[in-house]
C-alpha cells in the first residue's frame, strides 16, 4: 500500500492494566517505526486520553496488553465507531485472554493442551492435585506477561499462589506442568514464522525472565526436524484459528521428550519491545522491525 492509503493511525498504548509499562514500551517503538515510514501516527493512551478522539483517525494499531486491550473491549469500541484495527476481533480477543475459556474450547477442537482445572477456594487443592498432579502451575485466567503465575510443589505453595492469583483475577486455574522445552511461534497474515526456543534461567519463562533479566537464551533458528516443524506449524495454526484469531499473534507451546506438542496459550497482542519475541523471529526471516510494523498495520483492513 502507498503511505497515504494508511491515513492517520492511532497507536493505542498504555491503558489501565498491570502490563501498562510494557504496553507503553511497545507503543512507542511502533510509533517511532510508523514515523520512520512517513506514516501519520499519534499516541493515544486510554488511561489519559478521551477515546472519542479515535473518530478522527483512519486506523488503530493496538499495543494495549491485558485488561481492556486484549480482552475485546477496545476492539468492541473501535467497531462501534467503524475504525479498522490491528489483530483479532472482539470474541477471539476475549477468548484468547481468558485461559479457562480458551482451553475449554481447545478441548472440544482436539487442540492438545495440558490438563487444567478451575479452582475456587483453598479447599480445591486435593482435586487440583488429582487432576493436574504436582508440581503444577496456578494462573489467573485473565492476565498476560506471566503476571500472577506460580509453580506449585505442595499445599502451602498452592495456598500462597492461589491468594496472589486471586488479587489479579476472580477466576483462577491450575495447569499441569509439562516437562519439556518452551517455544513460541508468530503467525502473521496466516503465515507462520521461525520458531524460537526459550531457555530461561528461572523455573519457567516468567515476568522476570521476559522483561527484567538478561540471561534468558533465545535460540532461533532451532534444531528441530523439518517433520516436527511442519507439525508445529499445523498445530499452532489450528490453536490460533480454532478460537477465531486473525491478523497476527503468537502461540506459545511446550514439546516434551516424546516430541508431543502442548499448546500453552495464544497471545493476540504480543509485545513489540526490544525483548519481544515476534520481532526476534521476523528478523531471522529478513524482516526488519519497521517492515514488521507495516505487516501488522495491514491487518487493520479498512
Amino acid at each position: 500500500m502507498e503511505v497515504s492509503q494508511y491515513g492517520k493511525v492511532a497507536v493505542l498504548m498504555g491503558g489501565i492494566s498491570n502490563e501498562r509499562d510494557i504496553s507503553l514500551e511497545s507503543g512507542i517503538a511502533v510509533l517511532d517505526a510508523l514515523h520512520r515510514k512517513k506514516i501519520t501516527a499519534e499516541k493515544v493512551d486510554p488511561k489519559i486520553d478521551d477515546l472519542e478522539q479515535l473518530k478522527n483517525f483512519d486506523r488503530a494499531f493496538i499495543c494495549l496488553h491485558g485488561k481492556d486491550g486484549e480482552d475485546g473491549k477496545i476492539q468492541n469500541f473501535l467497531e462501534q465507531i467503524n475504525i479498522p484495527y490491528t489483530g483479532s476481533g472482539i470474541d477471539s480477543s476475549s477468548i484468547g485472554m481468558d485461559k479457562f475459556r480458551c482451553k475449554t474450547i481447545w478441548k472440544t477442537k482436539n487442540v492438545v493442551t495440558p490438563n487444567f482445572l478451575k479452582v475456587k477456594s483453598l479447599s480445591d487443592f486435593e482435586m487440583a492435585s488429582d487432576v493436574c498432579k504436582l508440581p503444577f502451575f496456578i494462573k489467573p485466567a485473565n492476565s498476560g506477561s506471566s503476571i500472577g503465575i506460580a509453580k506449585v510443589n505442595d499445599k502451602q505453595e498452592f495456598e500462597n499462589a492461589f491468594e496472589e492469583a486471586r488479587k489479579i483475577d476472580n477466576i483462577v486455574i491450575v495447569e499441569s506442568f509439562i516437562q519439556g522445552k518452551e517455544y513460541t511461534l508468530p503467525i502473521i497474515h496466516n503465515k507462520t514464522f521461525p520458531i524460537i526456543e526459550i531457555k530461561s534461567k528461572t523455573d519457567f519463562y516468567d515476568y522476570e525472565a521476559k522483561y527484567i533479566r538478561d540471561d534468558t537464551e533465545f535460540i532461533c533458528p532451532t534444531n528441530l526436524s523439518e517433520k516436527l516443524v511442519k507439525n508445529i506449524n499445523k498445530e499452532c495454526k489450528k490453536a490460533f484459528e480454532s478460537i477465531g484469531c486473525k491478523g497476527w499473534g503468537r502461540v506459545d507451546f511446550i514439546i516434551d521428550e516424546n516430541e508431543k506438542i502442548f499448546i500453552i496459550e495464544v497471545n493476540t497482542v504480543p509485545g513489540l519491545t526490544n525483548h519481544s519475541l515476534v520481532p526476534m523471529s521476523l528478523k531471522h526471516s529478513g524482516v526488519s522491525f519497521d517492515d514488521l510494523v507495516i505487516l501488522i498495520l495491514e491487518t487493520a483492513n479498512a
